[in-house]
């Protein structure tokens, strides 16, 4: 076996992140690590959660929040890291969503000249998506799967979802339309999909998550808007309970597993509920996890206190809730409970305290955006 072989077989055993500091040894590393080969090797396996990119929103004005929080994913203590993460791109942006180790942008609000950009934070690289322009009223959806792309080309596609009136006379009659682009159809290449979803349902959260090939999105309605990327079709999925059945105001959110299955979170009266999604078409759903709140008190008697007591004062879409599940992937959840950051891990059903939303910034409570972020090699052409 040569040696540039014994270090490919030892650099493909390593996490990503410890990858990326090896690249700086010296140049024979660096060139071995950029291989193309080497780096199709390493999309081919899953790589773990490192953390969750958090960015502020105003509640009530039109301009955009610029600062961008990391929160890493780990047990230990931790603090959220800002300002540097997206520095090597043209301008400020808003988080739109991440796939992979991909990661969607647009330009901050106001922008005399707005547009998409998809890039990688772990080697640098972007690219700037012609074509259209990007609107804070549209929700986006980023889906790249490794195995589709090749030696040569690193193939993604961006789904843009936007709502509109039809020509009735009911104003609660709406509909959903989807714009694609897709990488492998060149510069400028974004197509008006004919699929139309009859919906009047409002896409919060503002995030789309790609789980079994489709880009999913939490609706206000006990709802999920699935999108099937390839076919173009869509529909909405029944969420597995109805919050109609509590007296108190549940909270929720949605996200995958590395095995590509949709996940349902959600945190009411009668605890915390964890449900995968087993059939698309019939929205079958199973339980694969729960805990009460007192059970979540019990495990975690030094983060939590009183906790039935304030999860049960929320009766009003008014109030804030005192627990809010926040982002989640492969088995963790972060979530904010009152004025601290905790991730709870589903497996061992500990809960750690990652941070203060104090160190998050002003607005952090107000709907923010959290998107999970796996690492990768992944190459862009800028």
């Amino acid at each position: 076996m040569q040696n540039d072989d014994i270090c490919m077989d030892v650099f493909s055993r390593l996490p990503i992140e410890t990858l990326l500091g090896l690249k700086r040894v010296c140049k024979r590393w660096h060139g071995i690590l950029s291989d193309r080969s080497f780096v199709q090797g390493l999309l081919q396996r899953p790589e773990p959660l490192v953390g969750f990119f958090f960015q502020e929103r105003y509640q009530w004005a039109g301009e955009d929040i610029r600062t961008i929080s990391f929160i890493p994913a780990r047990m230990e203590v931790t603090q959220p890291n800002k300002q540097t993460i997206f520095s090597f791109l043209p301008e400020d942006v808003v988080v739109l969503g991440s796939c992979n180790g991909l990661v969607c942008c647009r330009s901050v609000f106001p922008s005399p000249s707005p547009y998409i950009i998809v890039c990688n934070p772990s080697n640098k690289q972007w690219t700037r998506l012609q074509g259209t322009r990007p609107d804070k009223e549209s929700s986006y959806g980023l889906a790249f799967n490794p195995s589709q792309s090749d030696r040569d080309t690193t193939n993604f596609k961006v789904v843009r979802v936007s709502q509109a009136r039809t020509d009735m006379d009911d104003d609660d009659d709406s509909y959903l339309s989807f714009e694609i682009y897709s990488s492998q159809a060149g510069a400028g290449a974004w197509k008006k999909s004919k699929e139309v979803c009859q919906c009047n349902d409002n896409l919060v959260k503002n995030k789309g998550v790609f789980a079994g090939g489709k880009l999913q999105w939490l609706t206000d309605k006990d709802r999920i808007l699935s999108f099937d990327i390839e076919n173009e079709l869509s529909w909405l999925i029944s969420s597995p309970f109805p919050t109609s059945h509590f007296t108190v105001i549940p909270e929720m959110c949605i996200g995958e597993s590395s095995g590509g299955r949709l996940h349902y979170i959600m945190i009411s009266e009668d605890g915390l509920h964890v449900w995968a999604l087993e059939d698309y078409y019939d929205s079958n759903w199973s339980l694969v996890h729960t805990a009460t709140l007192e059970a979540l008190e019990e495990e975690n008697s030094r983060l939590l206190r009183n906790t039935c007591e304030r999860v049960s004062q929320r009766v009003s879409v008014d109030s804030m809730p005192w627990m809010d599940p926040l982002a989640f992937k492969d088995g963790l959840l972060l979530m904010r409970v009152s004025t601290k950051i905790m991730l709870y891990c589903i497996e061992t059903k500990k809960m750690k305290e990652l941070c203060n939303v104090s160190e998050l910034g002003r607005n952090c409570i107000f709907g923010p955006l959290v998107i999970p972020y796996s690492p990768s090699l992944a190459p862009l052409m800028t």
